[in-house]
């Protein structure tokens, strides 16, 4: 399957949203587009959401997205 340059893949799962908008800041610093998916869903099914918020980008960035995203993940205490 060919992946279209313009479609979103997911860069980062998370059941914790606030790791999402940090790594949303970050990437943003970097020039990279992101977009939080499910955000909303906890208000709509309540605490049972279980499959997490997902961090999508654009296909074209998802290798340097990885990239910045792995190497904070490396200094993390």
């Amino acid at each position: 399957m060919q992946k279209n340059s313009d479609s979103l893949v997911t860069v980062l799962n998370s059941s914790l949203i606030h790791e999402l908008h940090i790594a949303q800041t970050l990437l943003s610093s970097y020039g990279i587009r992101s977009f939080v998916f499910d955000e909303n869903l906890n208000s709509i099914i309540g605490t049972a959401f279980v499959e997490g918020y997902r961090l999508k980008v654009n296909s074209a960035d998802f290798e340097k997205a990885k990239e910045i995203l792995l190497s904070v993940d490396d200094h993390s205490i």
